[in-house]
């Protein structure tokens, strides 16, 4: 059966988890002209959509009983089963033909479960994790990598349009997730670079804002090094990504390197650097805190240099 188009204005959408990234990538949908039901643990995350005309649900089921397509971004692979698929989930209500996205960064695993579970229901589904943090998100240039089937992935072009710069197609359910494997083992090696090289031109005398104007625009450069290097020696650890988030994203990757015999000493290293990190009571930091945790191994407190 031919899915119906995809039009603002007609097509009813909803969102399920309203946190750093969710909450602009749902108002990028909402200014495009799409109508809105969503919904959060914590109502206090909701008040800036709702005034933007987004309808509260109670629960994720009543979310998908008001939309044609549901996306999901929340924080955790358990997270994500519940909403999906648990007592009040998603597909105990999602109608005939309709779209579950979870945009969520989980487990490949996961997403075939969920694809599954969607078939048995006659309905669709899209793993669609995306790169690019809280700055991608609220300039809608996010990079999203799309699993599952054709035909719903094309439907989406308008909503994909909405809230990214670049949107790929993977292959079948899980791919999109796998694609975002890479993409974290690729950002952890990257952020232990990062920080060991602002530690070292802190310690040999060195203006790190200077070096960081040589050598991000050159063969070192990366989103990284340009984006989260300023906040680090700013001091501004807020959170464009949550250590504890990156912390669960390695994990996967790891377990998933594991299932395929691959060993990954690079991302080992990273994962266990971001797991003291989280020891040091800093999960809800950003990801550029690593500077902390390696400061430490130094011997100093990176925020009180002088």
């Amino acid at each position: 059966m031919t899915l119906p188009s995809i039009v603002p204005g007609r097509t009813k959408l909803g969102w399920i988890g309203t946190g750093v990234m969710g909450k602009s990538m749902c108002a990028h949908l909402m200014r495009t002209g799409f109508a809105m039901t969503i919904y959060n643990r914590s109502h206090a995350k909701t008040q800036e959509l709702v005034g933007l005309g987004a309808k509260l649900a109670s629960t994720p089921a009543e979310v998908a009983q008001q939309s044609d397509v549901v996306f999901v971004m929340v924080g955790f692979p358990h997270d994500v089963r519940q909403v999906i698929m648990g007592e009040d989930g998603v597909l105990t209500k999602l109608r005939s033909q309709g779209i579950v996205v979870d945009m969520t960064t989980s487990s490949p695993q996961l997403a075939q479960d969920i694809f599954r579970a969607a078939k048995a229901k006659n309905c669709h589904s899209l793993d669609a994790p995306v790169s690019g943090g809280d700055i991608g998100a609220k300039e809608a240039r996010l990079s999203i990598m799309v699993g599952g089937e054709r035909e719903p992935f094309e439907a989406l072009k308008p909503c994909w349009e909405a809230m990214g710069k670049t949107v790929q197609f993977q292959g079948a359910a899980g791919s999109g997730q796998h694609t975002k494997m890479v993409n974290q083992i690729l950002i952890a090696n990257n952020m232990v670079g990062l920080c060991e090289a602002m530690l070292y031109a802190y310690r040999s005398g060195l203006d790190p804002v200077e070096v960081l104007k040589s050598v991000s625009s050159g063969a070192a450069g990366s989103w990284s090094l340009s984006n989260l290097a300023p906040r680090v020696l700013n001091n501004d650890f807020a959170p464009g990504f949550y250590v504890e988030h990156f912390v669960k994203d390695m994990g996967i990757a790891l377990e998933e390197a594991r299932r395929m015999n691959l060993a990954l000493p690079g991302l080992a290293l990273a994962h266990q650097l971001y797991v003291a990190l989280c020891a040091q009571g800093m999960s809800r930091l950003g990801t550029q805190a690593l500077i902390q945790a390696l400061a430490t191994l130094s011997g100093f407190d990176w925020r009180n240099r002088t």
